[in-house]
């Protein structure tokens, strides 16, 4: 959360200018790249704990208590679509597929 802050600073989220923002972002912000990398890479990494945690819930059978796994379950869809959305922002050739 605080890399994606710091990443908002320099963003601008206007259909002609968002791809050149990340641009310059890594280009011309001092470590802005280091900083756009870490953001990726942890979102990547908390996927895989989330995965991970899923799964052992699965492994034990948490999924009985049918009420928590359905909360779980409802989070795990909207941190996948926010974490759609933060990757449909930059406006690049990879957001149209």
């Amino acid at each position: 959360i605080l890399t994606g802050l710091f990443l908002a600073m320099h963003y601008t989220s206007d259909t002609m200018t968002a791809f050149s923002s990340v641009t310059h972002i890594c280009r011309d912000v001092n470590y802005g790249w280091i900083i756009r990398y870490l953001h990726a890479n942890g979102a990547s990494m908390f996927f895989i704990c989330l995965y991970m945690h899923v799964g052992r819930g699965m492994y034990y059978g948490s999924y009985t208590f049918s009420e928590t796994w359905n909360i779980g379950i409802m989070l795990l869809f909207t941190v996948m679509a926010t974490a759609f959305m933060g990757y449909v922002l930059p406006w690049g050739q990879m957001s149209f597929w």
